[in-house]
């Protein structure tokens, strides 16, 4: 939970200060759901893991619809409606999955059927550079871990009652993203914040891709190294992304002149 609470901070503080693919890359990493594996592991037989693992994976497309919606409606609406019905949409995307027998390879299918649309929907809404500065307020940090906490300590408590699959889904909540839309919308606008969720469609999709890794290797290597390298799967997508993007921003060396 502490663990969550300070990538929150961190999501948001370096959102203000680098900018929103930065901050993407940062939101995109399985910060909560990492510190809710890592207790239900303790609590849970590893079946209930890998179950949960496609769970995850399956949400991980709830996920990217959020911050589509989101993305969309912050450019012309002011925060309460735009989260709250991307929030909305988040938690009807949540139910329905619970009418489906997911496997991983549906999983797989699902995922690469809604990144596919969303990803071309959200690259107009990208921008670079950091955002307009503003004044923190004494409450934005603690909000941030709060809300962390809180969402970490759900779900890990209700996994008993909710099962495998729907803790993993709901391991995958956008409490990281929720919570720096809330700071970053009223002080840098909702388009600024909104970029940041456009970017992070793409490095969104370390985030399926890792908990489908994990899935795979809960039986073979265990548990612990699973998870371990799930998640080391979903950093490796976003230094990928950040290394490309150094890559392409690196100056051109100059043509040879003839003599």
């Amino acid at each position: 939970m502490a663990m969550t609470a300070l990538v929150v901070v961190i999501v948001s503080v370096t959102v203000e200060r680098s900018g929103p693919f930065i901050g993407a890359l940062i939101a995109a990493l399985p910060s909560a759901a990492g510190a809710a594996y890592i207790i239900l592991a303790i609590e849970h037989p590893p079946a209930f893991i890998a179950a949960g693992a496609v769970g995850s994976a399956a949400a991980t497309a709830a996920v990217s619809i959020f911050a589509l919606a989101y993305t969309v409606l912050a450019q012309r609406r002011g925060l309460a409606l735009s989260l709250g019905i991307a929030l909305a949409i988040w938690f009807a995307g949540a139910a329905a999955l619970r009418l489906v027998d997911w496997t991983p390879l549906t999983a797989l299918a699902l995922d690469a059927a809604v990144f596919g649309i969303t990803i071309p929907l959200s690259w107009r809404y990208r921008t670079s550079g950091p955002p307009p500065k503003f004044l923190r307020t004494a409450f934005d940090i603690p909000l941030r871990a709060i809300t962390a906490g809180i969402v970490v300590a759900i779900v890990t408590t209700a996994s008993y009652s909710i099962g495998s699959f729907v803790s993993g889904v709901f391991a995958v909540f956008p409490i990281v993203m929720a919570s720096s839309i809330v700071i970053l919308h009223p002080r840098v606008g909702g388009k600024a914040a909104a970029s940041m969720l456009a970017h992070s469609q793409i490095a969104l999709i370390g985030l399926w891709l890792g908990f489908l890794v994990m899935h795979y290797l809960v039986a073979p290597v265990g548990v612990w190294w699973a998870l371990a390298i799930g998640l080391a799967v979903c950093a490796a997508w976003s230094g990928m992304l950040w290394l490309v993007r150094v890559w392409a921003r690196r100056p051109s060396s100059p043509s040879p002149t003839a003599p």
